[in-house]
């Protein structure tokens, strides 16, 4: 390893979901060059499709994304190699997302098929107990297929306070929850975000003015910002892809969000037409102004790290990697991919110490 080199985890679907991935890979990130290399797999544990870090405390966490759902945790060594530490049943179906509050102490999960959130206690060493709370949601929208119920995409917990938002893909609402610190439990206070119907909300995004949010059944992304009363209203929003596609194959399903390092510019990937969609980032709103090519298939994940963009392509077996230009924002394709079963999540290792 270089003086500047990093370590990254890849989360993947498994067979156990008809993926092809192993388990938890473990990449290698140049700091020089950026250039990734795949150093193998760090943990075998059925379909790891999200990933998440402890702020504090060298442990990671992934969703099991099977139909009994459950989280693993890991104890991460100073060479990136991971030690399990627990499983967890999330009682719910399909977790497809997971963050840690950010004091620390609880583990939130979306349980997307059954559309409820489950939370985890964490002791002091990181290690997830038995659920202290699995909060349900109602809601339906227009889009028969996808919208029969609700269906939880993303847990966001507020950096600096209790407040919890989740997205449900199902019911076209981000819902605002309060998380209690010492009992683990979840208040469902009201819905943050009223979406157009059949939006599709999957993952948000906070910047210091406004709530960005990336639909996924409308192929498009908006923000909201507060009106005369405080709440949250749709100020704006655009389709992340000017692609026209009339093969339903091919029709933009939106995945991930991203913000630059200085909030100027925003980043979606559009799996259908395989491409990263670029915004300028405005305080009152974002414009469109370039589209990329991915160069794989079904890119369900980005991550930025300094001046790289790196994209999971699920369904071609690999990970991308560009340089974004520092002035237009716009990232250029940059060293060989690195082939990998079934990525679906990045995440950049950042080294702690253990308390």
């Amino acid at each position: 390893m270089g003086a500047n080199d990093e370590f990254v985890f890849l989360g993947c679907y498994t067979g156990e979901t008809s993926g092809q991935g192993e388990g938890i890979v473990l990449l290698r990130r140049d700091g020089a060059t950026g250039s990734l290399t795949r150093l193998g797999v760090a943990a075998r544990t059925p379909s790891p499709s999200f990933l998440a870090q402890h702020p504090t405390l060298p442990v990671l966490y992934a969703v099991n994304e099977l139909d009994s759902g459950t989280v693993s945790a890991f104890a991460v060594a100073g060479d990136a190699s991971l030690s399990p530490l627990a499983v967890q049943s999330t009682g719910g179906s399909a977790p497809c997302h997971l963050a840690v509050s950010a004091d620390g102490r609880h583990l939130l999960v979306a349980n997307y098929a059954s559309g409820d959130v489950a939370v985890h206690p964490l002791d002091a060493d990181g290690v997830p107990g038995e659920r202290s709370d699995l909060l349900n949601f109602d809601g339906k929208g227009p889009v028969a297929d996808r919208q029969e119920g609700p269906h939880a995409h993303m847990v966001a917990p507020d950096p600096n306070g209790p407040e919890v938002l989740v997205c449900d893909l199902g019911s076209d609402r981000v819902w605002r929850t309060r998380l209690d610190p010492v009992s683990g439990r979840l208040t469902l206070v009201g819905p943050a975000v009223v979406a157009e119907p059949g939006t599709g909300p999957r993952h948000l995004l906070r910047t210091r003015d406004a709530l960005l949010v990336v639909g996924e059944l409308a192929g498009d992304l908006s923000w909201f910002h507060p009106g005369d009363s405080g709440a949250l209203e749709r100020s704006g929003g655009h389709p992340t892809s000017a692609a026209d596609e009339t093969d339903a194959a091919r029709q933009n399903q939106p995945s991930e969000l991203v913000a630059g390092r200085d909030g100027r510019f925003v980043y979606v990937a559009n799996r259908g037409p395989d491409t990263v969609a670029v915004f300028a980032w405005e305080p009152q709103g974002g414009t469109l102004v370039a589209e990329v090519a991915t160069g794989g298939e079904g890119p369900r994940h980005v991550a930025l790290v300094a001046d790289h963009l790196y994209v999971a392509n699920e369904r071609s077996h690999s990970v991308t990697s560009f340089r974004v230009d520092a002035d237009s924002g716009i990232p250029r394709a940059h060293g060989e991919p690195v082939s990998t079963g079934s990525p679906t999540c990045l995440l950049r290792w950042t080294p702690v110490v253990a308390r």
